[in-house]
């Protein structure tokens, strides 16, 4: 990886504010031209040379209503025409990796779809950024892949994943083909530049380049991403992006809350259904913020969704 610059004691340090990771996933990185992003972002973080060939739009992605809750799914062809699948998360969720392991399969699964031989089947890299915490203590970077086939009853290591099939014998098995997973959590970074994945790491959670920035894209990013830059009418949107996430976060926490206290009156029984229960909260919320966005009066909204009214006024 690039080696950040360090910047000498007393010397200045200005950032430049862009617009968040997230919001630029969603809405702006679709041109050709702006590919050098998120091709400087996976190249950090898989420390290899990666070209994004295209953004393949997914359903979450398209703009309409729905498009307001608080979470991204994106997918991208890299070179030699592997997938990267981007899954971005703002709240905590009970079935994380399982929407995790989903999206993964759905990538494999498409690309026998669309006619590929299973021999041609391409890997694919499932890339997790959550802006909370899970148990983390200390890192904010994880990963995780099948490495082999081990014997259970002796030592004998029988394939490796990483090894490619041998070109001179088309018989040789093709094994680099299994998913790679990531787990990036930007509000467990330290914030020390320690290369250029680390950079990215604080665009991430600061939404900001510093100007001692070197990695991959980071600088194409701090151009296309200036917030300064952005008209009045795109500040407004993208304003009511991050407060729309903001008030939905509130929204399912406040209901956690009253949630966990009502569970420690009733039990632990009752507390792992009250668990249950906050999940439908969860998709009651996301329905309801939908249904504003239609411009549904907030009295109906209510009758649906049975939320109090004076919730749903604050989404």
């Amino acid at each position: 990886m690039i080696a950040a610059n360090p910047k000498t004691k007393g010397e200045s340090m200005s950032e430049r504010t862009i617009v968040s990771f997230d919001y630029a996933i969603k809405y702006l990185l679709r041109d050709k031209a702006d590919f050098e992003i998120l091709s400087g972002f996976l190249s950090e973080l898989l420390n290899r040379d990666v070209e994004v060939l295209a953004i393949l739009e997914s359903e979450s992605n398209k703009d309409k209503p729905a498009g307001k809750t608080n979470r991204i799914d994106l997918k991208a062809q890299i070179d030699n025409k592997e997938f990267a699948v981007f899954e971005i998360q703002f709240r905590e969720s009970v079935d994380f990796f399982s929407r995790v392991l989903f999206g993964t399969g759905k990538a494999i699964v498409e690309q026998v779809s669309a006619g590929e031989d299973l021999y041609d089947v391409k890997k694919i890299y499932s890339v997790n950024i959550a802006y909370y915490n899970f148990d983390a203590k200390s890192d904010y970077l994880f990963s995780c892949k099948i490495d082999g086939f081990r014997g259970v009853h002796s030592p004998q290591e029988l394939i490796r994943f990483e090894q490619v099939c041998d070109i001179n014998n088309p018989l040789s098995p093709k094994t680099d083909i299994h998913p790679e997973y990531y787990l990036i959590l930007p509000k467990m970074f330290d914030e020390h530049l320690r290369g250029g994945f680390n950079e990215w790491m604080y665009v991430l959670k600061k939404s900001a380049v510093r100007s001692d920035s070197t990695a991959k894209g980071i600088e194409k990013a701090a151009q296309k991403l200036d917030y300064l830059k952005m008209t009045d009418d795109e500040k407004k949107a993208y304003d009511e992006y991050l407060s729309n996430r903001s008030s939905t976060n509130s929204a399912i926490h406040t209901a956690k809350i009253k949630g966990f206290a009502e569970g420690e009156k009733i039990g632990i029984e009752q507390g792992i259904e009250k668990g249950k229960i906050e999940g439908k909260i969860e998709g009651k919320i996301e329905d309801a913020m939908a249904m504003k966005a239609e411009g549904i009066s907030n009295d109906v909204i209510a009758r649906v969704t049975k939320l109090p009214i004076d919730e749903i006024k604050k989404l």
